[in-house]
């Protein structure tokens, strides 16, 4: 740390947010004391406020997080859950070699417990193809985990013949011979088209008696007693007393501007148009590009799939392929985003989702503009396996904090959520289906998050029915079987389940007796009527009626599928029915 912020690393201590700066990253973020004590070196934090370490008065919390004043943030993204930094490095990485084309470098440091995460393993192999000569990881090897010795101890060789294996520039060195780290630091500046990895060999607790490479240290402070003795040991080691100041950022990062993008021209779907929102998403984020220089998608090996290879025709350059690594990609995808240096389009099967939620949880707390598109949702995908069929996704989503959740029901509303989420701060995530539906807003309808929109009604309306994407289609077809037998129901389309449009809902709940049917291509647990039911749980004369996708769905078309899972237009008919008899 001493090396990397006071010799190697070039950054504005003032401005640590400076698109210039090299940027570091403490993967390993249970050893935030030490990032806290850096910049208390390079004199961005006060020496007073390391005594607030996790206490709540201050920000110096227990591991990483950005903060949301200004005293963290130096903090991109937020580590602790291990195996998370490498991948936010190698987006970063990414993002000044390929986009910014500038000389900041990025440096992760990470413990070799967390070396045990596939998804560090998943960085590494990206960072290796796309030759990330600008990256430098830096393994503490130090041997012990937390509550025990790791699998290859001290044996260096092991590390560094993985690195190689996986395509990097590797060095070994001693962790604390200062001149050493200074060289190999250097030495990986002068490396091209290779990220570079350092396998330092550490002891914890080197040269404190009773404590040095001995177990059962992790996260105990020293007794109090022994304190002020070790801290005079610490401190006879050190050899000098000249005031350590880095060198300055070479500016030579862009000026760019992701604020306020608006739609270059309206939707060019007529009413009646049949299109997938799947692939309505696909050109909306190609118009997108038109519209800023620095919208990015990230594919994880499904273009053909999702249509997302319409973005990379238009923009070959601006399309990263993260193959079939999807905690490296949304990862990756947080750390493009990060310093607002792009605007971020993470997309892929909802249902793969699923297997980044640690990635996902992440960067929320780390307060990252970062947008998500979940493809292939729901048993209307069809023939393809249950596997690919998300179904738990929302549910996912809307446990996340401040997330903001996207259900758009035809190629119109598609392409609004798209801007939305462009200029959204925060997460988003945008749901998107594989059957074509017809559109059914002019092109002219605004949309809002958390606005949902009335699209059938009366003043004779027996029942409110709520749905999003597929199922709102089916609704609409529910009420016109309906009106042939008198029966007048209202129609509402959520467009964002998360924040609810919860006013909309409950005044018209309460215009037609109280009585809802929520429908859902999705599990009942954590989806649209869970939300709807929160929603009106304060208004004692509002029934909700859930249809929703019960058990583990099979193989089938559409249109079979909808209707063997209780989903369908003719389910949504029998139910209205019942209600209204009742």
């Amino acid at each position: 740390m001493s090396v990397l912020f006071f010799h190697t690393m070039r950054y504005k201590q003032s401005d640590p947010e400076n698109p210039n700066n090299d940027r570091f990253i403490l993967s390993r973020g249970y050893a935030a004391p030490i990032l806290w004590a850096a910049w208390t070196e390079a004199g961005h934090l006060s020496g007073s406020n390391l005594l607030s370490l996790r206490k709540s008065v201050y920000d110096l919390e227990g591991y990483p997080v950005p903060s949301l004043s200004q005293r963290l943030s130096f903090v991109d993204v937020a580590t602790g859950w291990l195996g998370q930094g490498l991948g936010a490095a190698c987006g970063m990485a990414y993002t000044g070699k390929y986009f910014d084309k500038a000389s900041y470098r990025v440096f992760c440091l990470m413990g070799d417990s967390e070396s045990s995460e596939g998804s560090i393993w998943e960085a590494l192999a990206f960072a290796s193809y796309y030759g990330l000569d600008n990256l430098v990881a830096i393994f503490d090897v130090n041997r012990l985990g937390h509550s025990g010795a790791l699998p290859a101890e001290h044996c260096i060789d092991i590390y560094q013949k993985r690195c190689e294996a996986f395509g990097w520039n590797t060095f070994v060195v001693d962790g604390r011979d200062v001149e050493a780290l200074c060289q190999v630091f250097w030495q990986a500046a002068q490396v091209k088209s290779k990220p570079t990895a350092v396998v330092a060999k550490t002891f914890k607790g080197r040269g404190l008696p009773n404590v040095e490479d001995a177990e059962n240290w992790y996260g105990k402070p020293v007794a109090k007693e022994r304190a002020d003795a070790i801290i005079k040991l610490i401190e006879s080691q050190i050899q000098t007393n000249k005031n350590p100041v880095p060198k300055p950022p070479i500016e030579d990062s862009p000026q760019i501007s992701i604020m306020g993008i608006e739609m270059i021209s309206p939707p060019a779907y007529k009413v009646g148009d049949k299109m997938a929102t799947l692939k309505a998403c696909a050109f909306g984020l190609a118009k997108l590009g038109h519209a800023n220089d620095r919208v990015i998608v990230l594919d994880g090996d499904t273009k053909n799939a999702t249509f997302s290879e319409i973005f990379k025709k238009e923009y070959p350059e601006r399309f990263i392929k993260c193959f079939i690594a999807e905690q490296n990609t949304v990862s990756m995808a947080l750390g493009c985003a990060t310093r607002g240096r792009t605007i971020a389009f993470a997309n892929t099967f909802g249902a793969f989702l699923t297997r980044a939620f640690d990635q996902i949880r992440m960067g929320v707390i780390s307060q990252t503009n970062v947008n998500l598109i979940g493809s292939h949702c729901g048993v209307s995908v069809g023939e393809d396996s249950p596997s690919q069929m998300a179904l738990e996704d929302m549910a996912m989503f809307r446990a996340i904090p401040n997330c903001i959740i996207f259900y758009p029901s035809d190629a119109v509303s598609m392409e609004h959520a798209l801007y939305l989420a462009a200029n959204a701060k925060g997460m988003c995530f945008i749901r998107t289906t594989r059957p074509k539906t017809a559109v059914i807003y002019n092109p002219r309808e605004t949309f809002e998050i958390g606005q949902a929109k009335v699209v059938r009604h009366s003043d004779n309306d027996k029942v409110t029915v709520i749905g999003a994407g597929v199922t709102l289609h089916e609704a609409l077809a529910a009420a016109d079987d309906l009106s042939k037998q008198d029966i007048s129901i209202r129609v509402i389309d959520l467009f964002t389940i998360k924040p609810l449009d919860a006013a909309t809902i409950i005044s018209n709940a309460k215009a037609t007796g109280g009585r809802v049917i929520t429908v859902e291509d999705h599990y009942p647990e954590g989806g649209i009527g869970e939300a709807v039911c929160a929603a009106v749980s304060k208004e004692p004369d509002i029934l909700v009626h859930q249809l929703a996708v019960s058990g583990v769905p099979r193989n089938g078309k559409p249109d079979e599928l909808l209707d063997m899972f209780g989903i369908s237009a003719r389910h949504i008919t029998a139910a209205v029915k019942r209600i209204v008899i009742n």
